[in-house]
C-alpha cells in the first residue's frame, strides 16, 4: 500500500488535510477502512478480549461479577486491540514506506501516530462501554465507587500501551515477527498482574516486579474505581479511593514518560536496510 492509496481511502490529499485535527480524522478512516480490509487483523479486535474473557470465566466470577468482566474486558483488550494490533499495523505501515512518505507532507509525527492508533483505541473503548452495560444488566454491576479512577484507569493504560506499541516496533522487522516480539508484554504484566491469579502465589520478587509492570496499575485502578477494593483487599468509599489509587497512578505516569523518551529514542520511520 502506498501513500496515495492512504489518502485515497481516506478521502482527501496531503495538501488538503487542514489542521491537526481533520489530518487525523483523514488518516484514522482510512486506517479504520483497511481494518475492515483485513479480517484476520478484524477479528483480532473484535473476538479476542472477548474469548479471553470467556476463557477465564471461572477466574472473572470469583472476582467479583460484572465489575470483574469490566477490568478483565478491559485488560484484554489493551494487550490485544491497542497494543498488538498497533504494532503490526505500524511495522505494516512502516514496511511499505507509509510513514516515511507521510512524513514529507504537513502532517506532524504525532499526527501520524494518532492517525494511526485512532481505530483501535476506538475499537478498544467500544468493547469496554458495551462490557460496562453487559456487567450492569446482566451481571448487577452497581454504580462505580469513583468514576474518575474507572476514567483515568482506561485513558492512562490505553496512552501507555500506544506508547509501548510504538516502541516495540524497533524489535519488529516486519509484521511476522510481531507474534514473538509482542509476547512478553502480552504475557508477563497479564500473569503478574492479579487478575488471572492471586498475586500471593509468585515469590516476593515476582510480586514486586508486578506491581511496576504496565497492566498491574490498570486493574488495581478499575477494582478500587469499580468496586472500592483496595490491593490489601480492603473496603473504601469514595473520598477514601484517592488515597491508595497514588502509587498506581505514579506508575502508569511513569510509564507513559518511559513510552514518549522510547518512542522518540528508538521508533524508525523507514525500513532497516
Amino acid at each position: 500500500m502506498t501513500t496515495g492509496t492512504l489518502t485515497r481511502i481516506a478521502g482527501v490529499t496531503p495538501t488538503a488535510w487542514g489542521g491537526p485535527a481533520r489530518r487525523i480524522a483523514a488518516l484514522a478512516r482510512g486506517e479504520a477502512l483497511l481494518l475492515r480490509r483485513n479480517p484476520i487483523a478484524l477479528l483480532t479486535a473484535l473476538a479476542t478480549p472477548v474469548a479471553m474473557v470467556l476463557a477465564t470465566r471461572a477466574s472473572v466470577a470469583a472476582g467479583g461479577g460484572g465489575a470483574a468482566v469490566v477490568t478483565s474486558l478491559t485488560a484484554f483488550t489493551l494487550l490485544f486491540v491497542v497494543y498488538y494490533n498497533l504494532v503490526t499495523a505500524l511495522v505494516a505501515r512502516r514496511e511499505e514506506l507509509v510513514l516515511k512518505r507521510l512524513r514529507t507532507g504537513e502532517t506532524s509525527d504525532a499526527e501520524i501516530l494518532a492517525g494511526t492508533a485512532a481505530p483501535a483505541v476506538a475499537i478498544a473503548w467500544g468493547q469496554i462501554l458495551i462490557g460496562a452495560l453487559v456487567a450492569a444488566t446482566a451481571f448487577g454491576m452497581g454504580p462505580p465507587t469513583n468514576p474518575v479512577l474507572v476514567l483515568a484507569a482506561i485513558v492512562l493504560g490505553t496512552a501507555v500501551f500506544v506508547l509501548l506499541a510504538v516502541a516495540s516496533t524497533a524489535l519488529t522487522r516486519n509484521v511476522e515477527m510481531a507474534q514473538l516480539t509482542t509476547t512478553p508484554v502480552l504475557v508477563a504484566p497479564l500473569v503478574l498482574s492479579g487478575l488471572l491469579f492471586p498475586v500471593d502465589l509468585f515469590p516476593e520478587p515476582l510480586q514486586r516486579l508486578g506491581q511496576v509492570l504496565p497492566l498491574t496499575p490498570v486493574v488495581d485502578l478499575l477494582r478500587l474505581g469499580l468496586t472500592g477494593t483496595t490491593t490489601q483487599g480492603a473496603s473504601v468509599d469514595l473520598a477514601a479511593s484517592f488515597g491508595p489509587a497514588v502509587g498506581p497512578l505514579l506508575v502508569l505516569a511513569a510509564w507513559v514518560v518511559a513510552g514518549v523518551w522510547a518512542t522518540r529514542r528508538w521508533f524508525r520511520w523507514e525500513p532497516r536496510r
